[in-house]
This record gives C-alpha cells, structure tokens and sequence, in this order.
C-alpha cells in the first residue's frame, strides 16, 4: 500500500513535466500540418501554381505553355516526393525547436547540481520540475549533513585530545605533590611514607595510561567512547579522591570533609566518574577561600544518587553560572593555565554526567558555591 501510495506521488510529481511536453509536441503537429497547409495554397493550389509558372517565365525567359509544361513535369508529377521531402523538412525543423527546448532542463538540472556543493541557498527549479528541485534539496541538505557530521567527528577528536591533556595534568599534580611531601620531610613514618608513594605509584601509572592513550588518539571520538559499567563503592572513591588530591588542597589549607553513608554504592563507569569527581573538587580548591572545608556530601534520594560538592568562595553571577559547563569557559580570564586551568574540567564533567544518564548543575550566593551532581543508582 504504501509503495503504490510513492508510486502516486513519483507520478504526480512529473505530471506538469509531462503536461507542458505534451502540450509543446501537440503544438509542434499542428504547426506542421498549418504551415504545410500555408505552403500547399501558397504554391500548389490555382493562385500559387501560376505564381510558380510566372517565376519560371521570369527566370527561364520562356513562354507560358512551356512555363506550365515544365511545371507540370517537375512539380506535378513529382506529387508525392515533393510532399514528403516538405513534410519531413517542417517536422524536423519543428522538432529540432521542441528538443532545444527541452534539452534547457538538462542545463537547469546541471546548474542545480553545481549549487549541491556552491551554493547555500535552496536549490529552484521551474514548477514542471518540483520533483527533481525536491530530490536535490534533499540531497544537498544530505550532504551538508554528513559535512556537518564529519566537522564535529573531528572537533569531538580534537575535544578528546584536550581533554587528555587538561586530564594529565591531575595525576601529574598528585606525583608533584606527594614527592614534595617526601622530599621536605625526610624523617617521615616509615608509615606515612609508604603510603605516599603507593599513591605516588598509583597516579604515575594513571598518568602512563593517559600519556598512551595520546599515541592512539587517532582511534577515538567521543562517539566511539562507551561507558563500561560496574557497581562502585561510591563512598570508597570519594574516599580516595579526597585523600589523593589532600596535597593540593593543603597549598590554601583547605580540607574536604566527606559525609556520607560507608555502604553508598552505584552504578557507572568507575574511571570516568572519578574523573568528574576529580574535575569538580579541583574547581572548588581552585576557587575556595583559603583556610575553609569543602564539604562533600553524599545520598540516595528514591532511585538517585545525589553528590554536592560546596565550598566557601565568591559568589559567581547567574550569567556565569550558566557559562560554567562550556568549553575553554573559566571564571576568572587572569588566572594563567597553571592556576585556572584550560576551562575544560567542568565540560568533561558534564559531558561524562549526561552519558551515564544523569546532571551535574552548580548555584552560588552568599559566599556559597555549590555543585549537585544527579545520576541514577541502576540505569
């Protein structure tokens, strides 16, 4: 039902086409048969026959019984070749002004096709013609389709290499940090340092990881990146994010200050969302009054999870505030890259949140700073 319904339609399309050829090879017959029939009282009936006579009178210098004996023999005689030759001659003269006619959609057709790839305007073609302007319209839209497509394929790529950059730069801190710890106290519990430099280890191995993904980059997209999901111990990871990044913290003597429940667990991709958690408590250390608590809390509400992140700090604007999630956006534009960052840790987040199904929104007033992110216990 539905390919006699196209059927329908394919033919309607053509319909003015086929009317207006119609009509111009209806009009090309008729013209034939007038202008025959113009010739035909013009030289061969009473009048036109002497007129025939008269010239050859004229130009052979002869009387008029042989004028009209040798128009008898050449003209009369010779009935039938005459009026075929004549005939032909018409038909083909007219219908060489049909094809010339119709050959001019040919050359409207490459036009239209040369403004697939020229031209940002829509594609207009004579109304006889809709269907055709319809296919190319579709085409060329297509086309800029896939155009578009393969721009933002290379722009995901080129997100995707920032982002492992900006990323490097979190376990790289954390080496920097421990081994400034161990360098500056040499006398440190035999303890305490071990425990160091297994995080040490830890991120140094984290930051090879990333440091490889770069020679393999050219195999990625963030299309192409799924999500490999596991049940995590959600208080565990804080746990460890906040221990890890404790050395970063400490330069303005912030503390985090975890508060949630030791059996919290949830549903998502461990390294990614340790990336969003990391992200976030960056952004609040990096813009925290020194010498306050970062308090992280933690709960399931109905089917969710929800993770606040607050910190003491400046009140951010509602115009900034709706700024905060988009590439290269950063608060303060005189921080340099080593303090405030490339703008890209929030983008990620978010970025990451919305793939696991879930949102990551942030508020601020009265020296408050807070960001909530929401994702979903079992997806």
């Amino acid at each position: 039902m539905k390919n006699n319904k196209q059927k329908a339609i394919y033919k309607s399309d053509y319909s003015k086409l086929k009317f207006k050829l119609f009509s111009k090879l209806l009009v090309m017959v008729v013209a034939s048969f007038l202008i025959i029939f113009f010739f035909y009282k013009l030289f061969w009936s009473d009048r036109g026959g002497n007129w025939i006579v008269g010239i050859i009178q004229d130009l052979l210098k002869m009387d008029y019984t042989n004028a009209l004996n040798l128009y008898q023999q050449v003209f009369r005689n010779n009935f039938s070749v005459i009026w075929i030759v004549a005939i032909s001659i018409t038909f083909f003269v007219l219908l060489r002004i049909v094809l010339n006619w119709f050959t001019k959609y040919f050359d409207i057709v490459n036009q239209g096709i040369d403004d697939l790839l020229t031209d940002d305007m829509e594609i207009h073609l004579p109304s006889e013609m809709t269907a055709i302007e319809r296919k190319l319209n579709a085409v060329k839209q297509e086309l800029k389709q896939r155009t578009l497509e393969a721009q933002l394929a290379e722009q995901r790529k080129n997100d995707l290499v920032m982002y492992l950059a900006h990323d490097i730069r979190t376990p790289l801190t954390s080496v920097i940090g421990y081994l400034n710890l161990l360098a500056e106290a040499p006398d440190m519990p035999a303890e305490q340092k071990a425990k160091y430099v297994n995080i040490t280890l830890d991120k140094a191995y984290r930051l090879e990881k990333m440091i490889n993904e770069f020679f393999e980059i050219t195999r990625y997209n963030l299309q192409q990146i799924s999500l490999s999901r596991e049940n995590i111990d959600l208080y565990y990871m804080l746990v460890q994010l906040t221990d890890e990044l404790s050395p970063i913290l400490s330069t303005n003597g912030n503390t985090a200050i975890l508060k949630a429940d030791e059996n919290l667990t949830i549903y998502g991709d461990p390294d990614k969302l340790a990336r969003v958690f990391n992200n976030v408590l960056k952004n609040a250390a990096a813009y925290s009054y020194p010498n306050t608590e970062i308090n992280i809390l933690a709960e399931e509400k109905d089917t969710s999870v929800i993770i606040s992140f607050i910190n003491r700090g400046k009140t951010i604007s509602k115009e900034k505030l709706a700024s905060l999630f988009e590439k290269f956006y950063r608060l303060d534009e005189a921080r340099t890259s080593n303090t405030g960052g490339a703008g890209l840790g929030l983008a990620i987040a978010n970025e990451i949140i919305t793939l696991h199904g879930g949102t990551i929104t942030a508020d601020s007033e009265n020296d408050t700073i807070t960001f909530k992110i929401t994702l979903p216990k079992i997806h």
